[in-house]
C-alpha cells in the first residue's frame, strides 16, 4: 500500500503542476538537460534519432549532443498530451494550458514543434488533453483524455466523447494494429477498449496502479505498474512479460521508442529524469545524446 500511495501521489503531482516554478526558459534558451523540468511528453526526433523532443510546462525542448536542450517552441505554454504523428516526422499534436490561463484545445505543429495552431476546441472544450495518442493503424484516428475519453477520426478536426475507463486514468495508447483499440493506464491497472473507448475491460492480470502505457509501430505494448515495473506484450496478445523491475522508487510516466530501432527506448520519471535503454528496456542509464 505504501508503494501504491507513492506512485499515485507522483502521478497526481505531475498532472496537476501549477504555474509556479523555480526556473523558466526564455525564448530559444539552451540549458543543461538536467535543468529541464516538469516533462509531460517525450518523442524521438525521427530526422535525427540521437535527439529527443521533450514537452514541458514551459514549452517544447529538443536535446543537443552536448548534454543540453534548446526550447524550440515559439511559446512557453504548458504542452500536455504531446504525441508525434505516426507518419510525418515534422508533425506533432498537443494540448494543455497557455501562459495566460485557460485551455489550449487541440493543437498541431507541422514544423517540428516550433509553431502551433489550434485546430479544434475538442468536445465540450476548449479541452486540456492530459494524455493523447495517434493511432499507427490509422493516423487520422486520435484519442484524448479530458475527464473521459474523446476520439477523433479526421485528424483532430472534430471530436466526440466516447466513454470513460472505470478508474482514474493517467495515460492512453492507441493500438498499432486496430484503430478502434485503445489502452489506458489507470489506478486499477492497464485497461483496454476495443470499441474506441465506449466499453472497457482489464488488459492485464496485474491489478496495480499503472502510470504509463505506450505502443510502438511494431505492435509492442509497454506499461509501467507499481511493484511490477516495466512490462510488455505484443498485440493482439495480452500475455504480459516483465522487462525490468529495477527502478527502485522511480516511477515511469512517459516512454518513447526509436521507430528505426525498437531496442532503443527512452523514458521520463516522475522527477523528470530522462533515461535511455539500448536493449529493449532490460537495462537503463541516464540519457546522453
Amino acid at each position: 500500500m505504501k508503494m501504491r500511495f507513492k506512485v499515485l501521489a507522483a502521478v497526481a503531482g505531475m498532472s496537476a503542476l501549477g504555474a509556479a516554478t523555480a526556473w523558466q526558459a526564455s525564448a530559444a534558451e539552451t540549458i543543461p538537460l538536467s535543468k529541464v523540468s516538469h516533462i509531460h511528453g517525450i518523442a524521438v526526433d525521427r530526422t535525427d534519432p540521437r535527439r529527443l523532443f521533450l514537452a514541458t510546462h514551459h514549452g517544447v525542448f529538443l536535446t543537443n549532443p552536448d548534454g543540453t536542450a534548446t526550447r524550440v517552441s515559439d511559446g512557453r505554454h504548458d504542452y500536455m498530451g504531446f504525441t508525434p504523428d505516426p507518419e510525418d516526422p515534422r508533425t506533432f499534436y498537443a494540448s494543455g494550458h497557455p501562459v495566460t490561463g485557460g485551455n489550449l484545445g487541440f493543437l498541431v505543429s507541422t514544423d517540428g514543434a516550433r509553431t502551433w495552431t489550434q485546430v479544434s476546441l475538442g468536445a465540450n472544450g476548449p479541452v486540456d488533453f492530459h494524455a493523447m495518442d495517434a493511432s499507427p493503424a490509422d493516423p487520422k484516428v486520435l484519442y484524448g483524455l479530458y475527464g473521459g475519453i474523446q476520439a477523433s477520426r479526421n485528424g483532430g478536426k472534430t471530436w466526440e466523447a466516447t466513454g470513460k475507463p472505470p478508474a482514474d486514468t493517467f495515460d492512453l495508447a492507441a493500438s498499432a494494429r486496430d484503430p478502434d483499440t485503445v489502452y489506458a493506464a489507470t489506478r486499477e491497472g492497464v485497461m483496454i477498449s476495443r470499441d474506441a473507448g465506449e466499453t472497457w475491460q482489464a488488459g492485464s492480470m496485474v491489478q496495480r496502479p499503472a502510470t504509463m502505457v505506450e505502443t510502438t509501430d511494431d505492435g509492442t505494448v509497454y506499461a509501467f505498474q507499481a511493484g511490477a515495473g516495466l512490462l510488455k506484450t505484443t498485440e493482439p496478445s495480452l500475455a504480459w512479460q516483465r522487462v525490468n523491475n529495477g527502478f527502485g522508487e522511480a516511477v515511469l510516466l512517459h516512454l518513447a521508442a526509436d521507430p528505426k530501432n525498437s531496442e532503443r527506448l527512452f523514458a521520463v520519471t516522475e522527477k523528470s529524469q530522462v533515461l535511455a535503454s539500448q536493449d529493449g528496456g532490460k537495462t537503463w542509464s541516464p540519457f546522453q545524446s
